[in-house]
């Protein structure tokens, strides 16, 4: 079962450079949410940070009664056994064959016997449809089958939080569709709390319960699905509907100029388009039941009390 994860002010600079600061949201038990943001906004650091590979400057981490900001490396070690972590090149190693590399872990961290070992490894590899390609290497299977790969030895140990950097990077379109797939039925099988790091605007539409934004160094908004995609906030209707309008420019953000040259000109964005079907398990059963009342997050804040309105983020759960 996954666990919810509550983060709390966070905040990360590397020197004098800032990152992102104050981001606040709850990543919901079982839930599969999709981290977006334009490039260089630290959407990979702040997966390094949840996992307790990179340490905040401020702000906490909790899972459970656990905060992992303020735990020791020993205790950190622990804890990090409940996450699995899928990263862009799937980070294999290329010497061994896929496996071994999906064994790894087990042998690393476990004493299980290897008949044991075995019989997890041929679980996980069926899991990601790789029976049959266990003797070969990296080196000698397509990009898709190196993710996928990647991915059963993110859930060898059966993780409780499953972490995914870009799992589309350099996959076509066609593949990028039969792992985002694959994600909806791992998570319906497995249940564990799903964070997606992707720049991929299909993925983000089709595949999440939560959506959340990254821009200018802090969190823009966070909530499910639904509210993100009709949101009408500028920045958020700008990336999520990849339109050129708004305050996204090439470089991270649009000057004044820009901005001001646009509202002379009267130019408005286009309308939202209709929110489109969200995946289902391919087994044909739903995604999971009519969940609890959660909480939305927006600029950094928790949203008003259960029952209350806030514009477009509409009722608040």
């Amino acid at each position: 079962m996954g666990v919810e994860v509550r983060v709390e002010g966070l905040t990360k600079s590397f020197g004098a450079q800032p990152v992102w600061s104050d981001v606040s949201l709850t990543l919901p038990a079982g839930e599969i949410s999709v981290l977006l943001g334009p490039s260089g906004t630290g959407k990979s650091v702040f997966l390094k940070t949840l996992v307790g590979l990179l340490r905040p400057d401020r702000g906490a981490i909790r899972i459970g009664d656990h905060d992992l900001t303020r735990l020791s490396e020993r205790e950190l070690y622990e804890v990090r056994k409940l996450f699995g972590v899928l990263f862009q090149d799937g980070a294999l190693f290329g010497s061994m064959n896929i496996y071994d590399n999906v064994a790894f872990p087990l042998r690393e961290h476990t004493r299980k016997p290897e008949r044991e070992i075995r019989a997890i490894v041929g679980a996980k590899l069926d899991m990601v449809g790789l029976l049959g390609a266990e003797r070969k290497l990296p080196g000698e299977i397509s990009g898709g089958m190196r993710k996928r790969a990647g991915l059963a030895r993110a859930l060898v140990l059966d993780p409780e939080i499953v972490l995914f950097d870009e799992p589309d990077s350099g996959l076509d379109p066609v593949r990028t569709a039969y792992l985002n797939q694959l994600i909806i039925d791992l998570n319906q099988q497995i249940d564990a709390t799903f964070l997606i790091v992707t720049h991929d605007i299909n993925t983000a539409r089709t595949v999440p319960d939560n959506i959340g934004l990254i821009y200018h160094g802090h969190l823009a908004m966070f909530g499910p699905r639904e509210m993100l995609l009709s949101s009408t906030e500028p920045v958020v209707r700008q990336f999520l509907n990849a339109q050129r309008i708004g305050p996204i420019g090439m470089a991270e953000e649009k000057d004044a100029d820009e901005l001001k040259a646009e509202a002379e000109a009267g130019v408005e964005p286009p309308p939202l388009p209709p929110i489109p079907v969200q995946l289902q398990p391919s087994d044909g059963r739903p995604r999971r039941a009519e969940r609890p009342p959660g909480r939305w997050c927006r600029d950094n804040r928790v949203t008003p009390p259960p029952g209350s309105f806030d514009g477009d983020l509409g009722r608040v759960r």
